[in-house]
């Protein structure tokens, strides 16, 4: 048997079956190289689809693109971010695909799902202040844009909160094993959002008597910005798979860090900004300064401020959005549930003047900061399991 400070596995014994394609697959997949490569991956790809037609420095934005679903369905009508981001609808059927084959796809619920609500929709209207998720901070940094360092240094902020309130206590509750049909309810409505995308129906009419919505796609601004569908489609497919097998998470990166100094997923970080940063480089896509950045503003407070909150409402909810929709797809009805607060968070932001634009915060963005960071606080301490 290998001793605990080799750097691998022990050599078979003689006569020992040789490990089978999956075993293999598995411990690869259980290893640091296959954290780094999902980050790696993911930055590239990323910085490749704003080539192929993203908007700058959000090649995959959950938050962003969670955004545009929700307007895209009129749960928000800021004409500007419409459209439905086929790059969701990959990872969370790319994460289902790699748990079914790898029996993990299993149905759970039962862990403070209102809670993971609020905390869905609480995270979303932070990361909309700051204007990007967990993985969009760091692809912002590498593509050039140092706003992204108040941001990274907030969501450490709220992690390091958020990893205080569970030395106190806090505790949600465990999942239980649930019927397949919860597991089942986000890849069908992925693939439900995917068939709208394809077929665009009219089932109204506008103003003028044309055929309109119910799904609307922006004409200009970001959400008029997309790569092909095909190639979005893929791209999500690809790291829903490699993320599902990974568990790359970029708050567990920051949050094990913290807690034990473990790096086992910080290195995905590190991975996916110099992904990013290579790629743009090669594709010229690499600017940096402050001013100027695409779908960003330059107001350090809040991209400081909007990031603490969802740092500290994602360590909350176990995982960073990315690691929801993978949670989401291989069957976790807990995880479904946030990724509808996220959608509802979106509406919310654009309803009533939260989210940020370039030229800075909205009109209310500030206040909902100030309130979110109480709420979730409140949770914090409310949650804390009592002992006897």
């Amino acid at each position: 048997m290998a001793s605990i400070t080799s750097k691998g596995p022990a050599p078979p014994e003689p006569g020992a079956a040789k490990e089978g394609p999956m075993a293999l697959l598995n411990r690869f997949f259980a290893s640091r190289w296959a954290v780094i490569v999902t980050g790696a991956v993911t930055g590239t790809l990323a910085a490749l689809l704003v080539h192929a037609g993203n908007p700058g420095n959000m090649g995959f934005c959950t938050a962003c693109f969670l955004r545009d679903i929700a307007g895209a369905v009129g749960l928000h009508r800021a004409a500007v971010v419409q459209y439905i981001r086929p790059e969701i609808i990959g990872v969370v059927l790319g994460a289902a695909f790699a748990a079914i084959l790898f029996g993990e796809f299993k149905p759970r619920n039962g862990s403070a799902p209102v809670v993971r609500f609020v905390l869905g929709m609480l995270g979303m209207i932070g990361a909309l202040v700051f204007l990007g998720c967990t993985w969009r901070v760091y692809l912002r940094l590498g593509g050039g844009d140092w706003n992204a360092i108040p941001g990274i240094l907030g969501l450490i902020v709220g992690v390091f909160v958020g990893v205080q309130f569970f030395k106190l206590g806090y505790d949600p509750g465990r999942s239980r094993p649930a019927r397949a049909g919860v597991g089942w309810v986000m890849p069908v409505l992925m693939l439900a959002a995917l068939a709208l995308l394809i077929f665009e129906p009219k089932l109204g009419r506008n103003a003028g008597g044309e055929p309109a919505g119910p799904i609307f796609s922006s004409e200009n601004g970001p959400g008029s910005q997309h790569a092909a569908v095909a190639l979005a489609l893929g791209v999500g497919l690809v790291i829903g798979f490699l993320a599902q097998r990974s568990r790359f998470c970029t708050i567990a990166g920051v949050r094990d860090f913290i807690l034990m100094r473990d790096t086992h997923f910080t290195v995905g970080i590190v991975a996916l900004v110099l992904g990013a940063l290579v790629t743009n480089l090669a594709l010229g896509q690499f600017k940096p300064g402050f001013t100027g950045q695409p779908v960003a503003h330059t107001d350090t407070l809040w991209n400081f401020a909007g990031m603490v909150l969802v740092g500290l409402a994602f360590t909350l909810a176990g995982g960073c959005p990315g690691r929801q929709l993978i949670l989401a797809g291989e069957g976790d009805g807990d995880a479904a549930v946030m990724v509808l607060g996220m959608l509802v968070g979106a509406a919310f932001a654009h309803n009533f003047s939260l989210a940020s634009s370039p030229a800075g915060p909205g009109a209310f963005g500030p206040a909902a900061i100030i309130v979110g960071l109480v709420v979730i606080s409140l949770i914090g301490l409310g949650l804390r399991e009592r002992v006897a």
